[in-house]
């Protein structure tokens, strides 16, 4: 009893602090991550980002870090563990990309014609927020059964999602930043690889991470000063106008419960379909990365119950979608390297109460004006690249094809939502739907509609890696049945159109599932001086084609309707093709199956005596 009364875990310590600014700069990053990718592609108003989305984001961190560091002074005295660390939590990067470029984006794109710039971009926010619930109801469902799926799902498959993810829109795209403003990119990437790959001690413990960022900032408010060195850097200037109008904007946001926006979103279920095949694998991989992270916390000697902790998890994304944040959370990954700093559980808690000062007084303009994208790069580049890395360090070895192919589908979408964007630079003359009709045996790269089909409509990608890489590990390990399964999985998807199927309306992608009306066209013979496909107006497409044409269901079409250009694929040759792939998977696992049983049988029945007589 006396024993139990003496012991005392700290509320705070040094190594909460060092862990403090680790965490706080990592999620820093991801917000300012948030506000570069709403505005640029999603059309959405700083002023927009800063009063909806970020105090949801304030609600959501509050929630989870407030709870881990609860849960880690009831460990620490559970199992009288005074170097109990609380499991660091904070903003899912992958989930900040997959849901801005992948959910958000693209109904930006396809409504901003139809509503206007504005609407479309609240349109987008409001989906946003409907996909993040989404990923949080999977989160804290799998609090439940996350077991059980990590069992029947090879973390190839999972960790190969993310790998993809992280290798080409986090990393790479980055990369290009840094490269593109180098001054105030390049260096601060030399102090974080400098901190982060070789461990190295900055003088009073500052974290690498923390310094890079503030000498990328003094680097970029330098080159703006009276000197004019910007046009040597390659980057605009830093505002000091802007600056001051930032803080003029600051005072108190209060957060409001959206519920209402969400029953808007759920009244068009055209727009859930949309997003699904983004928000379900990514609300899948984020609970079962987060089990393995509580996992990663009990190898280093901090025991946490797995049903609560994935729990609140869920119930902090689900927080930050009701109150407006279209992004996901989730328990970080790195639990051995925070323990190592010596943080405890003032850090998390910090981290919580510092973003909600700041979020819901309306500091977040500040931020963005004060802190240039480009100083917190070299954090997003790394981020990237270790978890493309964990992807391979963390699988058996055997597994690293598996998770190798899965970069296949990520590099064809950065190609996809690159190509419309530098053509539009360029001023070019021809839409990605023109050149795709256009393509002919002359033509010098004929792959653009494999390269389409591959990244698919709505990011179909993101769950075509997962259940191409579940196959490919499934087939290392020669579990036959288990692979015929994930292949029939993708035939049947990509049957009804939610993988490899898509339409093109000028440099837009959307979806085209089965129950879709098909893109009419009529079959004409094209005269000698107009080689190629005939694009023909609505009023004659109506006048020549029925509208159930067998023709158009089994093949491509091209449309030209007032002014834009229009193709449409079914992914039928894509869908035969794994069905195929599933019937010969089967029958192998049949006769895999028949083999066994007869060497098992074999094995069982007694020698024959008389041959071994015969033998002797």
């Amino acid at each position: 009893m006396s024993d139990a009364k003496s012991f005392r875990y700290p509320i705070w310590c040094r190594g909460d602090l060092d862990g403090f600014f680790g965490l706080m700069v990592d999620n820093l990053v991801q917000v300012l991550l948030i506000i570069l990718l709403c505005t640029l592609y999603v059309g959405m108003s700083v002023e927009l980002i800063s009063t909806r989305i970020l105090p949801g984001v304030a609600i959501s961190l509050l929630i989870g870090n407030l709870f881990y560091g609860a849960q880690a002074h009831y460990v620490a005295r559970r199992d009288r563990n005074p170097n109990c660390t609380a499991l660091p939590y904070g903003i899912n990067t992958p989930s900040v990309f997959a849901f801005a470029l992948f959910v958000m984006a693209p109904i930006y794109k396809i409504y901003e014609g139809e509503l206007g710039a504005d609407h479309a971009s609240r349109l987008a926010w409001k989906a946003g927020m409907l996909a993040c619930m989404v990923s949080g109801v999977i989160e804290f469902l799998a609090a439940f059964f996350a077991e059980r799926l990590r069992r029947v799902t090879p973390r190839a498959a999972l960790l190969g999602v993310l790998a993809a993810l992280g290798i080409t829109f986090i990393a790479t795209d980055f990369s290009f930043q840094i490269y593109t403003r180098p001054l105030i990119g390049v260096f601060p990437l030399g102090i974080l690889l400098l901190a982060y790959f070789a461990k190295y001690r900055f003088p009073a413990r500052l974290p690498g991470g923390f310094i890079a960022i503030m000498v990328g900032t003094l680097i970029a408010w330098g080159m703006s000063t009276p000197l004019y060195l910007n046009w040597f850097g390659g980057t605009a200037p830093q505002s000091f106008e802007e600056l001051r109008a930032s803080l003029d904007k600051v005072g108190w946001i209060m957060p409001v419960f959206r519920g209402s926006e969400l029953m808007e979103v759920l009244s068009r279920p055209e727009l859930l379909l949309l997003f699904l095949t983004v928000s379900v694998p990514m609300g899948v991989i984020n609970a079962i990365g987060s089990l393995q992270n509580i996992e990663s916390a009990e190898a280093g000697g901090d025991r946490f119950s797995t049903g609560p902790s994935l729990a609140v998890n869920g119930i902090g994304t689900i927080g930050a979608a009701l109150f407006g944040s279209c992004f996901p959370t989730t328990i970080y990954i790195g639990h051995p390297a925070w323990k190592a700093l010596g943080a405890r559980s003032g850090y998390s808690i910090l981290n919580g109460a510092f973003f909600t000062v700041c979020f819901l007084f309306g500091w977040g303009v500040f931020l963005k004006e004060f802190i240039p994208i480009e100083a917190g790069a070299a954090i997003v580049v790394y981020i990237g690249i270790i978890i493309t890395a964990q992807a391979f360090q963390a699988t058996p070895r055997a597994h690293a094809p598996a998770v190798a192919f899965a970069l296949f589908p990520a590099l064809a979408a950065l190609l996809v939502v690159k190509m419309p964007l530098l053509m539009g630079d360029a001023g070019a003359s021809r839409t990605l739907a023109e050149m795709v009709t256009s393509i002919g045996p002359a033509t010098a790269e004929p792959t653009l509609p494999g390269m389409i089909a591959l990244a698919g409509a709505n990011s179909s990608w993101l769950l075509t890696t997962l259940l191409l890489t579940a196959m490919g590990a499934c087939l290392i390990d020669r579990r036959y049945k288990a692979a015929a399964i994930w292949c029939g999985i993708a035939a049947v998807l990509t049957a009804l159109g939610l993988l490899h199927a898509y339409r093109l309306e000028d440099n837009v992608i959307h979806e085209y599932f089965l129950w879709q009306k098909p893109v009419e066209v009529a079959v004409a013979e094209a005269p000698p001086e107009a080689p190629g496909p005939i694009l023909l107006d609505t009023a004659t497409l109506a006048a020549t084609m029925p509208t159930s044409s067998p023709a158009v269901e089994s093949a491509p079409a091209t449309q030209a309707v007032s002014g834009s250009m229009h193709y449409a694929y079914r992914a039928f040759p894509i869908a035969i093709g794994y069905g195929l792939t599933t019937i010969l998977l089967a029958l192998i696992a049949v006769r895999a199956r028949k083999k066994d049983q007869s060497a098992a049988l074999a094995a069982e029945s007694p020698p024959d005596e008389s041959k071994i007589q015969n033998t002797e």
